[in-house]
């Protein structure tokens, strides 16, 4: 499969860092435990569109709706990223600039999955005669990137967050990727 040899900053489960302040009194919650928060919800709906993807009946857009809308979160929370988080954390934090680096080229990777994701389900959705086989394998390749990027982000970057990176304008997209604003 494509996805498995692109993977190398490896995947370990994050514990996240524990629920506190940050230091500026402006924030209910560290901006690293935000983070978590939504690479958990992403998780969750990945996880649940692949369980749901065996029970699709052939009449409804179940499945085509379920990936748009999880594809348009995850590209949602990545844009926030790479056009707000990082830019932001690299005015404070230059020496992440290789991490940040490898961080953008795995969006672009899961970007091309969430393409190929998205191209199945509509086709799926027009056919009536989803190829659910081949949508499952491209989740499952999501699935294990996005824990492997989602757990070294964590661990790269959550300190440099919670520490240094001004919460400008880049939360709502990067927490709130479906609209509510996380707290």
């Amino acid at each position: 499969m494509l996805v498995a040899g692109c993977v190398r900053h490896g995947g370990a489960e994050s514990k996240g860092p524990p629920l506190v302040a940050s230091r500026d009194g402006d924030r209910a919650v560290a901006l690293s435990q935000q983070l978590a928060q939504a690479h958990q919800e992403l998780r969750r709906r990945i996880h649940r569109i692949r369980t749901d993807l065996g029970r699709r009946r052939s009449s409804d857009d179940v499945l085509l709706t379920h990936c748009l809308a999880f594809c348009a979160a995850l590209s949602a929370h990545h844009e926030g990223e790479d056009d707000g988080m990082f830019s932001q954390l690299l005015r404070e934090r230059p020496d992440l600039a290789p991490t940040v680096a490898k961080l953008v080229e795995d969006h672009g990777l899961m970007a091309s999955i969430l393409s190929r994701v998205s191209e199945l389900a509509d086709r799926a959705a027009r056919s009536r005669g989803p190829d659910l086989e081949a949508i499952g394998r491209e989740l499952d390749g999501l699935a294990a990137i996005m824990e492997s990027h989602f757990g070294y982000e964590e661990r790269t970057i959550s300190e440099a967050l919670d520490e240094r990176t001004p919460d400008t304008d880049w939360p709502d997209m990067v927490f709130g990727f479906d609209g509510a604003r996380r707290s």
